[in-house]
């Protein structure tokens, strides 16, 4: 099986993974855990590591973190390497919406490889984009 691994600082990880099963239904191939606020790395990689317990050797892994760099993406690559996964994980910092609909679509598209890297890398950046407001003066008032 394909998971996608969403790992982060505060509750972001878990958010993101609510508004996919809000958009998109609950499925069992989106993990989910977060960093929050007065937990150490250790107890972030014991819950961690009981998140990934279902992964075994013939899985794969998408995983999207908040940070490069970051406690919670570092940790996670590591447990992922512990259980020898590495080989068949991409990883990614920066997630947002776009980029984990993104994955999950380039996932049951079958894509892998660089097609899956390309998909998920173009669907971040493009979910990134200023909004231009055109207000007349009428429309200020009204703000």
């Amino acid at each position: 099986m394909k998971y996608l691994l969403l790992v982060s600082h505060g509750t972001f990880a878990p958010g993101l993974h609510s508004v996919m099963d809000m958009l998109m239904g609950p499925r069992e191939d989106i993990l989910s855990y977060s960093m929050e606020d007065g937990v150490g790395a250790g107890e972030y990689v014991k819950n961690l590591s009981k998140i990934l317990e279902p992964l075994t050797a013939d899985d794969e892994v998408v995983v999207l973190g908040d940070i490069i760099g970051g406690s919670p993406l570092t940790n996670a690559l590591d447990l992922l390497a512990k259980k020898g996964l590495l080989s068949h994980t991409v990883a990614f910092s920066g997630a947002n919406l776009p980029m984990a609909i993104g994955a999950l679509m380039a996932i049951d598209d079958g894509l892998s490889g660089e097609a899956l890297v390309s998909s998920i890398l173009d669907e971040g950046k493009n979910g990134v984009n200023q909004i231009v407001l055109a207000l007349d003066d009428e429309d200020e008032e009204d703000l």
